[in-house]
């Protein structure tokens, strides 16, 4: 038997890590996407206008800058997910 052998616990462990389809970093990457996602949403919000017509609905902020940056959330998320980690690609 060789002395520098792993136990099978860390060898078990090291298996689970190579089993994950997305790194850390990639984690990391979705989550600010989702932020920009959830960012942008609340740009486009507003306050019920009610029967009364009320202006503001078309500012450029709820136009424009809401949906621009939930489009880059979007687009974000797919870079998060297609992004290889460094590691990997020199394995």
């Amino acid at each position: 038997m060789k002395k520098n052998a792993k136990p099978d616990v860390v060898k078990e462990e090291i298996q689970n890590q190579r089993d994950f389809a997305l790194g850390k970093i990639n984690w990391i990457l979705i989550g600010i996407s989702i932020v920009l996602i959830v960012t942008g949403f609340l740009l486009m919000t507003g306050s019920n206008s009610g029967s009364v017509f009320n202006p503001r609905i078309f500012s450029t902020r709820r136009i424009t800058v809401g949906p621009m940056i939930s489009l880059f959330g979007f687009l974000f998320m797919f870079v998060a997910i297609m992004w290889r980690n460094k590691k990997e690609v020199t394995k």
